[in-house]
């Protein structure tokens, strides 16, 4: 990653809260959708594709917010690969925590949307082992979370 992208990434998150409405869900988003793509080492060109798709769909009217989207979830990514603040199991825990707190969120989770990315792991099989589990302990979540509302 370039030094000005890394400036631009740390930038917008340092000031996501103040420039960005309703930020708890574009993040939650962000992290559900990071979750079932870092099993391995970043994003590829299949799983970026399918992340643009996502993002565009998820907020039609807006493509401000829809490349945030991305570029948050990227950032997690990133976070989880450098192992610097975030890994996956830690990343899990902080989803089930905010759906804890706050059931609404279950409703943001797209689990036939998530599915997508398994296309992008079919090669090697313990990584979509690993990214259909994470895409099951989700839909365990909705169904916990959805019903207790």
């Amino acid at each position: 990653m370039k030094f000005s992208e890394i400036v631009k990434i740390k930038f917008l998150s340092f000031f996501r809260d103040i420039f960005v409405y309703h930020t708890s869900s574009l993040e939650f988003r962000a992290k559900v959708i990071a979750s079932v793509i870092t099993i391995k080492d970043g994003i590829n060109e299949c799983e970026e594709k399918i992340l643009e798709k996502l993002a565009y769909k998820t907020y039609k009217n807006d493509k401000a917010r829809s490349e945030l989207l991305i570029q948050i979830t990227k950032e997690y990514i990133s976070k989880i690969i450098e192992k610097n603040e975030l890994d996956i199991n830690s990343l899990i825990r902080n989803i089930d925590i905010t759906l804890k707190n706050n059931k609404r969120l279950a409703y943001k989770i797209n689990i036939k949307e998530l599915k997508k990315f398994l296309v992008c792991s079919e090669e090697n099989e313990e990584i979509h082992t690993i990214q259909k589990r994470i895409i099951e302990f989700l839909q365990l979540e909705i169904k916990e979370y959805s019903k207790s509302r």
